[in-house]
């Protein structure tokens, strides 16, 4: 099971000295993936959680793959409704083939109604949009000689059952936001049900969990997953395996913009979980 980190790539405190401190954190504590969010327009409903300088994904994962050597990049998640598929598919390609096919496109319908507004895109029709973009982008993938021949692995958010059947008709792997693991066990036997009424292989598992790391338990059916002592986020990290998680995305974002100005506190916490993973230290070599 891999393990990846979401990057605040927003907020206050972040800039892009920060942003390269988050890439090279992640990569040398041996964690897999390094995941960025997504949104275009900042309207009241973004930055109540999200604030501004909001840093582009596309334009950040291909500075990071620049300062980076390793760790895959990806987005958790794109607003597919967002671009055109046409300029995704593009871009994705583009970037997959500049960081070496290190790309990982999580996708998701989006929630921000007055981003949509603000963008002229009908809110209620973002899940047949979405849709409509992932068709778009497995045919302009099929042009090898256009995009490149490397494979792009997709991860399709949405807690939901739509979302889960999006997954299974359309992702490489579900990449469920904050869901418990008592959903998570639930969700399980849904996907096997919803990949047998499509006759398609079941998609892999890959959540995203918080990241807040308490001095004493915290108790309680209602524990997020990934909060809690360590031993309690590595018992979760133990039962996702279980489950067949094929990777696990930690977010240490708690919802506070001010924890942007903060973020070794979330590097503490990565260090931590990596120590007792044993992930492998990657030396940082400085780049040209």
């Amino acid at each position: 099971m891999k393990i990846g980190v979401n990057v605040l790539n927003f907020g206050p405190g972040t800039d892009p000295g920060v942003l390269r401190d988050w890439a090279h954190t992640v990569e040398g504590l041996g964690f897999d993936l390094l995941m960025v969010s997504d949104h275009v327009a900042v309207t009241p409903d973004v930055a109540e959680r999200y604030p501004a300088p909001f840093y582009e994904p596309f334009t950040t994962l291909s500075w990071l793959a620049g300062v980076t050597t390793r760790v895959r990049l990806g987005t958790t998640v794109l607003v597919a409704p967002y671009r055109h598929p046409l300029l995704t598919a593009r871009m994705a390609a583009n970037l997959n083939e500049l960081s070496g096919g290190r790309l990982v496109l999580g996708v998701g319908v989006g929630w921000a109604r007055q981003e949509f507004a603000a963008l002229g895109i009908p809110f209620e029709r973002r899940g047949r949009l979405t849709d409509e973009h992932l068709c778009g982008l497995r045919a302009a993938w099929a042009d090898t000689a256009g995009y490149g021949p490397r494979r792009i692995p997709v991860w399709v958010g949405g807690n939901s059952a739509a979302g889960m059947r999006r997954a299974v008709r359309y992702g490489d792997a579900w990449h469920p936001l904050r869901v418990g693991l008592p959903g998570l066990r639930a969700a399980a036997s849904r996907l096997e049900e919803y990949a047998g009424e499509q006759g398609v292989p079941v998609p892999a598992l890959a959540p995203r969990i918080a990241l807040r790391i308490t001095g004493r338990p915290v108790e309680g059916p209602e524990r997020p997953a990934g909060e809690g002592t360590v031993d309690q986020v590595m018992d979760d990290l133990r039962e996702l395996r279980l489950l067949g998680a094929e990777s696990v995305v930690l977010d240490p974002y708690g919802g506070d913009p001010a924890e942007t100005h903060r973020p070794q506190a979330a590097w503490r916490a990565l260090a931590a979980v990596a120590e007792r993973l044993g992930l492998p230290r990657t030396p940082r070599t400085e780049q040209p």
